[in-house]
């Protein structure tokens, strides 16, 4: 399995050193970008990594012409729909990063190109793959755990102002906003995987004195899900130092906190459950975004082969994607208006 890889920036090295791991006969062919001191350099530290020639590109279509079987993406999202043409054209199944793109709109147009051309398109919601929240995935899928009444997910991380002093980070033209969109998307999916779909929204976003930013560095929403349970989110990266994100379930049987990649799970019968790691990992919470472990990435590019070779659909697939960018879109549109938001997809 041929891949190519579309970017060079702080997530490259985690992609490759999940190439390097990776027991899905997946290799790394090339990497395409537009910076081609940039791309030389990356292309150099890859071979190094993973012990063969790595490809440089600057143009998508000398890329294609090398036959990739797969792409993964991991460019900002406002270049996302340009690839997405070029790539479904060919047939290149992708790996994206999350978000799909910069709004809801764009986000549509991105799956409605691969629908179209039917390639596979599948999403690096990496957090689904950790263990703590495979096991608690099962137990809610089997209705172990009783029926969910309230859920609440908390991202309490942290990123100085050189975080946000990089060229259109935080902007709404370049990222499609702030911490929501580029930080707190992953625990929201990972906790909407977990729960189902939510309904309507209330929320209030906006950027503190910690940041020179454009969007915003703090979000806080009730949730009302479709099942009925209900649910509260806050989400910032001015906490100082930054911690683990968490999501916490209470069910009629039991409360189930899931921080990391650790479970806690308190049975109302007085009974404690818990799973962790031999091994605390970092989630990238602080400082260092990029301080979190690359099996789960690995984990996600294996389960993508699989799903390719398996023709079913991947382990983050474009409907929760496009879930997942609607309730933050929601979010957005209470925050302005001040009223309950309907979520639309």
């Amino acid at each position: 399995m041929n891949v190519l890889m579309i970017g060079a920036g702080m997530v490259a090295q985690t992609h490759i050193l999940a190439l390097r791991d990776n027991q899905a006969g997946a290799r790394l062919m090339g990497v395409l970008g537009r910076d081609a001191a940039r791309v030389a350099s990356v292309c150099a530290e890859a071979s190094l990594t993973l012990g063969y020639d790595v490809a440089p590109f600057t143009d998508i279509e000398t890329a294609l012409a090398a036959r990739p079987d797969m792409a993964i993406v991991i460019t900002p999202p406002d270049a996302r729909t340009e690839f997405a043409h070029a790539l479904s054209r060919a047939g290149v199944s992708t790996l994206m990063e999350k978000p799909v793109e910069r709004s809801l709109t764009n986000a549509r147009e991105v799956v409605d190109i691969y629908a179209r051309s039917d390639v596979p398109l599948g999403f690096c919601f990496q957090h689904r793959t950790r263990l703590a929240a495979q096991r608690l995935k099962r137990e809610l899928d089997g209705g172990t755990l009783g029926d969910l009444v309230h859920i609440e997910m908390r991202v309490p991380w942290w990123r100085d102002q050189s975080y946000y002093d990089a060229p259109g980070r935080g902007t709404y033209d370049r990222d499609g906003g702030g911490v929501m969109i580029n930080q707190a998307i992953h625990t929201l999916d990972l906790a909407l995987w977990l729960a189902g779909t939510v309904g309507q929204v209330q929320a209030m976003m906006r950027t503190s004195p910690l940041h020179r930013m454009e969007a915003e560095d703090i979000a806080a929403a009730l949730f009302i899900f479709q099942t009925g349970a209900s649910g509260v989110l806050t989400a910032t990266t001015t906490a100082y130092p930054g911690g683990a994100e968490s999501i916490t379930l209470t069910t009629t049987k039991a409360r189930c906190h899931l921080e990391g990649d650790s479970l806690r799970v308190d049975w109302l019968s007085g009974d404690v459950e818990m799973i962790a790691p031999d091994d605390a990992v970092s989630t990238g919470g602080g400082a260092d975004p990029m301080a979190f472990t690359h099996a789960w990435h690995q984990a996600i590019l294996e389960d993508f082969v699989a799903a390719l070779s398996e023709t079913r659909p991947p382990l983050a697939p474009p409907d929760d994607a496009l879930h997942v960018h609607a309730v933050i879109d929601a979010m957005e549109q209470a925050a302005c208006c001040g009223t309950v938001v309907e979520v639309t997809a």
